[in-house]
């Protein structure tokens, strides 16, 4: 399958599927492979799954694209804040690969609730469960074993990452990259370094923790042929795939990236010295081969799949959008970035139950449209943006991109690769991540419907007066 114009290899780690496909000259990607991740065992708020069972999938995706090729560089782009213990002897898991979906953390958080201020600062995080520090540290507490065999040495911890590289180096290599750790509520997000504060306040050993690199220019052998040469979060990816930068090479920062999947987040870069609007996310977009780092402020969108799975959305036009005044939020697990509100999940203004399973379908999407609507507003607000970029399987269903498009204070367009974080991984490895980007098509409004944007106007109001009363 792999030809001699292939100049780059990028594997995807995501929740629900795993991706590799290949980098031509031109910076496009091609013959992309996809397989079905492991599947989730979910228990209560515990989200887990196989750590070995996904290694495997990982390594069918690769083999299966390659197709015997060697000597490629390689771009991995893996989920943020899943992660596993495992052994230093034998390279078994002694743990689940715990999801970032998973919600165990949540004791540690509010233990810790008089010194959010402070982590915040740190971080350019919330403290939330989300993150790889409180649910590490419900785990230590949970398994005094694991703490003591982690202080040994006997044991390692790390994300997804940093497991599959170590395992593909036979134990050289116990690394993860800037973006990755940044996502774990225990590295300064300023010195770009594990903070020993942080690690005191989760009760979590430094010394356990695996060596921060850059995100590109990495060089490590594997033990396949491979060359891993960029690593980072997925929605890192993402972003370096969809926005370059300008003339001197500064990120441009009038470009929104919205990428709706699993899950679903609206990102841009800032500029230097500019603050972030309270509640959004500061985040390191990755750390360049100076040891720069890019950073972005970031909008989340909790568990949108898993919301809409139960209704026929393909079937969703723009004409079904704001038909009538029924108001809805369609995150499962609570509210993400800038609020933080695990108490409010799915909730419709009005009863339901007895609506078709198309219309209840159309009005989660109208929730999804109105959450990154007020994204945009607020981006917008801060520093003037000048086009939304669309990407992720979400961004396909026509309702959705009309809808956007009818609400956003800017022209919208959508990416037409869709594999974002696959593309821009392999970018990252071939060197091009300033060079190239995938080709985007503007939005054309099917219809001039004020009705959308008028709902748009009606929906904050609701949506204003049920965070006030939460």
């Amino acid at each position: 399958m792999a030809t001699p114009t292939a100049h780059a290899i990028a594997l995807d780690l995501g929740t629900t599927a795993v991706k590799a496909g290949l980098l031509d000259e031109k910076g496009d990607l091609s013959d992309i492979v996809s397989l079905p991740a492991p599947e989730m065992a979910v228990n209560g708020g515990r989200y887990e799954s196989d750590a070995l069972a996904y290694a495997q999938v990982a390594e069918q995706a690769l083999d299966a694209c390659r197709a015997g090729a060697a000597a490629l560089p390689l771009g991995l782009c893996s989920q943020r804040s899943s992660f596993l213990l495992w052994s230093r002897a034998n390279g078994q898991p002694v743990s689940p690969l715990i999801s970032w979906q998973d919600n165990r953390g949540a004791a540690s958080c509010e233990a810790l609730r008089q010194e959010e201020g402070a982590i915040r600062e740190l971080t350019g995080l919330r403290l939330t469960p989300y993150y790889v520090g409180p649910k590490l540290c419900v785990v230590l507490a949970e398994h005094p074993q694991l703490r003591s065999g982690l202080e040994r040495g006997e044991l390692l911890v790390g994300t997804l990452d940093t497991f599959l590289v170590w395992r593909w180096t036979g134990g050289r290599h116990f690394v993860t990259d800037a973006s990755m750790a940044a996502r774990t509520l225990l590295m300064d997000i300023r010195e770009q370094a594990w903070s020993p504060l942080l690690c005191d306040l989760f009760g979590i050993p430094l010394s356990v923790l695996p060596r921060i690199m850059p995100s590109v220019g990495m060089e490590l052998q594997l033990d396949n042929g491979l060359v891993l040469r960029a690593s980072m979060g997925d929605q890192s990816a993402a972003l370096m795939a969809s926005v370059g930068g300008n003339r001197s090479g500064a990120p441009v920062v009038s470009d929104v990236l919205v990428n709706l999947g699993t899950g679903g987040f609206a990102m841009r870069y800032v500029g230097e010295g500019e603050d972030v609007q309270a509640g959004y996310l500061r985040t390191l977009v990755y750390q360049d081969r100076r040891l720069h780092g890019h950073v972005a402020i970031e909008g989340t969108l909790n568990s949108l799949a898993a919301a809409l799975a139960p209704y026929p959305v393909g079937q969703c036009g723009s004409a079904d959008l704001a038909r009538d005044d029924i108001f809805c939020l369609a995150e499962p697990s609570g509210l993400g970035a800038p609020y933080f509100r695990n108490d409010l999940g799915v909730r419709f203004s009005t009863p339901v139950e007895r609506l078709p399973a198309r219309r209840v379908g159309c009005l989660l999407l109208e929730g999804i449209i109105f959450r990154v609507a007020r994204m945009l507003e607020d981006f917008h607000h801060a520093s003037p943006i000048g086009r939304v970029l669309l990407s992720g399987g979400l961004s396909e269903l026509t309702a959705l991109q009309q809808g956007v498009a009818q609400c956003a204070p800017c022209d919208a367009y959508r990416l037409e690769q869709k594999d974002s974080s696959l593309h821009g991984a392999a970018l990252a490895a071939a060197g091009m991540e300033t060079e190239h980007r995938g080709g985007s098509g503007k939005i054309q409004l099917e219809r001039i419907d004020h009705a959308v944007a008028e709902k748009y106007h009606r929906w904050k109001l609701w949506f204003d007066d049920l965070l006030s009363r939460g």
